[in-house]
Protein backbone atom coordinates (compact mmCIF):
# COMPACT_ATOMS: atom_id res chain seq x y z
CA UNK A 1 0.00 0.00 0.00
CA UNK A 2 1.00 3.06 -0.57
CA UNK A 3 0.92 6.42 1.55
CA UNK A 4 1.98 8.89 -1.64
CA UNK A 5 -0.69 10.98 -0.64
CA UNK A 6 0.45 11.87 2.50
CA UNK A 7 2.58 14.60 1.44
CA UNK A 8 2.16 18.13 1.78
CA UNK A 9 2.90 18.74 -1.83
CA UNK A 10 -0.04 16.74 -2.89
CA UNK A 11 -3.78 18.05 -2.62
CA UNK A 12 -5.06 15.04 -1.52
CA UNK A 13 -3.49 15.52 2.02
CA UNK A 14 -5.03 19.37 2.34
CA UNK A 15 -8.30 17.84 2.01
CA UNK A 16 -7.50 14.95 4.51
CA UNK A 17 -6.12 18.17 6.55
CA UNK A 18 -8.77 19.59 6.34
CA UNK A 19 -11.16 17.33 6.84
CA UNK A 20 -10.07 16.50 10.15
CA UNK A 21 -9.40 20.49 11.42
CA UNK A 22 -13.16 20.62 10.25
CA UNK A 23 -14.30 17.73 12.10
CA UNK A 24 -12.35 18.64 15.31
CA UNK A 25 -13.59 21.77 15.45
CA UNK A 26 -17.04 20.26 14.84
CA UNK A 27 -16.37 18.09 17.98
CA UNK A 28 -14.82 21.09 19.96
CA UNK A 29 -18.10 23.01 19.59
CA UNK A 30 -20.33 20.25 20.21
CA UNK A 31 -21.85 19.87 16.94
CA UNK A 32 -22.74 16.44 17.15
CA UNK A 33 -24.54 16.94 20.76
CA UNK A 34 -26.64 20.09 18.85
CA UNK A 35 -27.35 17.85 16.34
CA UNK A 36 -28.26 14.74 18.51
CA UNK A 37 -30.07 17.31 20.83
CA UNK A 38 -31.99 18.83 17.51
CA UNK A 39 -32.70 15.38 16.42
CA UNK A 40 -33.65 14.80 19.68
CA UNK A 41 -36.41 17.73 19.89
CA UNK A 42 -37.46 16.71 16.27
CA UNK A 43 -38.16 13.32 17.40
CA UNK A 44 -40.04 14.51 20.51
CA UNK A 45 -42.30 17.21 18.27
CA UNK A 46 -43.06 14.32 16.27
CA UNK A 47 -44.20 11.92 18.84
CA UNK A 48 -46.13 15.21 20.47
CA UNK A 49 -47.69 15.28 17.00
CA UNK A 50 -48.45 11.94 16.97
CA UNK A 51 -49.88 11.61 20.56
CA UNK A 52 -52.12 14.84 19.85
CA UNK A 53 -53.23 13.22 16.30
CA UNK A 54 -54.02 9.82 18.35
CA UNK A 55 -56.11 12.02 21.22
CA UNK A 56 -57.98 14.05 18.17
CA UNK A 57 -58.55 10.32 16.55
CA UNK A 58 -59.92 8.77 19.89
CA UNK A 59 -62.09 12.30 20.59
CA UNK A 60 -63.32 11.88 16.79
CA UNK A 61 -64.27 8.62 17.44
CA UNK A 62 -66.19 9.08 20.28
CA UNK A 63 -68.17 12.02 18.93
CA UNK A 64 -68.88 9.61 16.06
CA UNK A 65 -69.96 7.52 18.75
CA UNK A 66 -72.07 9.75 20.09
CA UNK A 67 -73.69 11.40 16.67
CA UNK A 68 -74.40 7.54 15.76
CA UNK A 69 -76.04 6.47 19.42
CA UNK A 70 -78.29 9.87 18.77
CA UNK A 71 -79.02 8.59 15.57
CA UNK A 72 -80.01 5.41 16.52
CA UNK A 73 -82.56 7.45 19.76
CA UNK A 74 -83.82 9.61 16.52
CA UNK A 75 -85.23 6.08 14.77
CA UNK A 76 -85.74 4.35 17.35
CA UNK A 77 -88.17 7.71 18.33
CA UNK A 78 -89.12 7.88 14.78
CA UNK A 79 -90.48 4.40 14.55
CA UNK A 80 -91.84 4.93 18.13
CA UNK A 81 -94.09 8.20 16.62
CA UNK A 82 -94.74 5.96 13.89
CA UNK A 83 -96.23 3.34 15.84
CA UNK A 84 -97.93 5.65 17.83
CA UNK A 85 -99.53 7.30 14.95
CA UNK A 86 -100.95 3.74 13.41
CA UNK A 87 -102.59 2.93 16.66
CA UNK A 88 -103.98 6.03 17.18
CA UNK A 89 -105.50 5.94 13.82
CA UNK A 90 -106.67 2.55 14.61
CA UNK A 91 -108.20 3.76 17.77
CA UNK A 92 -110.11 6.46 15.96
CA UNK A 93 -111.46 4.09 12.85
CA UNK A 94 -112.50 1.81 15.53
CA UNK A 95 -114.34 4.44 17.45
CA UNK A 96 -115.56 6.09 14.10
CA UNK A 97 -117.48 2.71 13.24
CA UNK A 98 -118.88 2.43 16.38
CA UNK A 99 -120.23 6.04 16.03
CA UNK A 100 -121.46 5.20 12.99
CA UNK A 101 -122.72 1.87 14.10
CA UNK A 102 -124.92 3.58 16.96
CA UNK A 103 -126.00 6.23 14.60
CA UNK A 104 -127.33 3.53 12.35
CA UNK A 105 -128.97 2.08 14.95
CA UNK A 106 -130.38 5.14 16.10
CA UNK A 107 -131.41 6.21 13.29
CA UNK A 108 -133.07 2.61 12.34
CA UNK A 109 -135.13 2.63 15.35
CA UNK A 110 -136.70 6.14 15.19
CA UNK A 111 -137.37 5.08 11.51
CA UNK A 112 -139.12 1.54 12.57
CA UNK A 113 -140.85 4.10 15.60
CA UNK A 114 -142.14 6.15 12.59
CA UNK A 115 -143.12 2.89 10.84
CA UNK A 116 -144.99 1.44 13.70
CA UNK A 117 -146.39 4.96 14.44
CA UNK A 118 -147.40 5.67 10.54
CA UNK A 119 -148.70 1.58 10.77
CA UNK A 120 -151.02 2.77 14.18
CA UNK A 121 -152.39 5.74 12.78
CA UNK A 122 -153.36 4.17 9.21
CA UNK A 123 -154.87 1.56 11.14
CA UNK A 124 -156.56 3.90 13.66
CA UNK A 125 -157.74 5.73 10.34
CA UNK A 126 -159.23 2.40 8.67
CA UNK A 127 -161.26 1.65 11.84
CA UNK A 128 -162.16 5.19 12.65
CA UNK A 129 -163.34 5.00 8.32
CA UNK A 130 -164.54 1.58 8.57
CA UNK A 131 -166.58 2.84 11.72
CA UNK A 132 -167.94 5.58 10.03
CA UNK A 133 -169.21 3.50 7.24
CA UNK A 134 -170.92 0.97 9.42
CA UNK A 135 -172.41 3.67 11.24
CA UNK A 136 -173.85 5.26 7.84
CA UNK A 137 -174.82 1.62 6.56
CA UNK A 138 -176.67 1.08 10.06
CA UNK A 139 -178.34 4.42 9.66
CA UNK A 140 -179.31 4.12 6.06
CA UNK A 141 -180.55 0.69 7.25
CA UNK A 142 -182.10 1.79 10.33
CA UNK A 143 -184.16 4.78 8.21
CA UNK A 144 -185.16 2.33 5.55
CA UNK A 145 -186.10 -0.80 6.91
CA UNK A 146 -187.14 -0.37 10.68
CA UNK A 147 -190.29 1.33 12.31
CA UNK A 148 -189.94 4.06 15.30
CA UNK A 149 -191.29 1.34 18.07
CA UNK A 150 -188.64 -0.87 16.85
CA UNK A 151 -185.72 1.57 17.03
CA UNK A 152 -186.84 2.55 19.96
CA UNK A 153 -186.58 -0.70 21.79
CA UNK A 154 -183.15 -1.36 19.81
CA UNK A 155 -181.82 1.64 21.65
CA UNK A 156 -183.37 0.92 25.11
CA UNK A 157 -181.37 -2.72 24.63
CA UNK A 158 -177.93 -0.99 23.67
CA UNK A 159 -178.43 1.30 26.85
CA UNK A 160 -178.86 -1.17 28.71
CA UNK A 161 -176.06 -3.55 26.89
CA UNK A 162 -173.46 -0.31 27.57
CA UNK A 163 -174.61 0.22 31.13
CA UNK A 164 -173.49 -3.29 32.18
CA UNK A 165 -170.21 -3.03 30.45
CA UNK A 166 -169.25 0.00 31.94
CA UNK A 167 -170.25 -1.07 35.46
Amino acid sequence: MSFDWIHPNEAAFWVAMSFFIIVGIMIYARVPGMVAKQLDSRAQGIADEITQARRLREEAQELLASFQRRQQEAIEEADSIIEQAKNEAKMLKKQAREEMTERLERRTALAEQRIAQAEASAAAEVKAAAAELAAAAAEHLLKTSMKKADLNKLLDSDIKLAGKQFN
